[in-house]
């Protein structure tokens, strides 16, 4: 795509702040919808221009007028169950921008999702697009996330088309999302591996999602799926841990038996319906994300978007190391 106006919602959050980077960097002008000044801020900064809105504005569609693509990169990604408003943010809040962006004659939109929306809590192997919804998801967020895709792909038309990306467990510089609560629970005392943490996992680097954003703005079909990995699957263990040590933190050798953890989540359950006060140290969601193999196979997003991943996992830690040292 040559240069061109983008708009963005999420760009302040960890997966929109690189995407501008990226985008920008290709020259394309971005206007990132943002609800704050620090958020407006933090746009501007990185040469994007802020739009004053919503997700839930109908409004909104006037600040899209003459884009040539949406980029919806916006949500709730709460997986402690905490978030009440969670569901609005992520299903009515796609269908509002997505409404708003075909109502202003964008012509293509991509939709950031999240492979949660295909998990319940046991193993996922090489799980293709076509993989069916869980019958009952492991949590609010798994479940907005199926529904805002079915939402979205509900809204494609030949004149306006939806592409939806699944990244897995995106990482790299500047992770504001997982990062923090791993090395807290590390310096607190509370992280252990599940099982010692050595069945799989695929994940995606934060540089090669923005690699798929750009692939799907110009190839690819409307009403598609696209899985995007950084290639073939890792243990779980190796994944985190060299993140961890690119911190500067050393993980502990503690581990937990993954049948314990699912005792504690369904007294999480119980205690949910019974409204009581007390909390298990996971979730249902939380568990089926980090504790069982997720594994995806995006060979159709290599096929049909022509994408290919452009950070490895040793050099994406090379890139996390420096990026530490240089903040301090």
């Amino acid at each position: 795509m040559s240069s061109s106006t983008l708009f963005l919602t999420g760009g302040s959050g960890y997966v929109g702040r690189n995407l501008i980077r990226r985008l920008c960097a290709d020259g394309h002008r971005v206007s990132a919808l943002v609800r704050s000044p620090q958020a407006a801020a933090v746009v501007q900064a990185l040469g994007a221009q802020p739009v004053q809105g919503d997700l839930l504005d109908p409004g909104i569609v006037a600040a899209m007028q003459g884009c040539t693509a949406l980029i919806h990169a916006a949500a709730d990604t709460d997986h402690r169950n905490a978030s009440p408003n969670q569901w609005q943010t992520n299903v009515e809040g796609t269908r509002n921008v997505l409404t708003a962006a075909r109502a202003a004659g964008v012509p293509v939109a991509v939709v950031l999702s999240s492979e949660s929306a295909l998990t319940r809590g046991e193993p996922l192997h090489q799980a293709r697009e076509d993989h069916p919804y869980p019958a009952r998801a492991a949590g609010v967020y798994g479940a907005s996330k199926a529904e805002a895709e079915r939402v979205a792909l509900a809204l494609s038309t030949p004149q306006f088309a939806v592409k939806v990306l699944r990244p897995r467990f995106v990482w790299g510089r500047d992770n504001t999302t997982a990062m923090p609560y791993l090395l807290q629970a590390v310096r607190s005392g509370r992280f252990a591996w599940i099982d010692g943490g050595h069945y799989h996992t695929s994940a995606t680097h934060v540089d090669n999602l923005a690699e798929a954003v750009s692939c799907a703005l110009t190839r690819g079909a409307g009403t598609r799926i696209y899985h995007v990995c950084d290639g073939a699957p890792v243990p779980f263990r190796r994944l985190i841990g060299a993140q961890l040590q690119a911190h500067g933190v050393q993980p502990p050798d503690k581990q937990v038996p993954r049948a314990w953890l699912r005792v504690f989540i369904g007294l999480d359950d119980l205690f949910r319906r019974l409204r009581l006060p007390l909390r298990a140290p996971m979730t249902r969601q939380e568990f089926a994300s980090s504790a069982v193999e997720v594994t995806l196979d995006d060979s159709r997003a290599r096929t049909e978007l022509g994408y290919r991943p452009v950070v490895t996992l040793d050099a994406g830690i090379a890139m996390l190391k420096r990026h530490v040292a240089e903040q301090g």
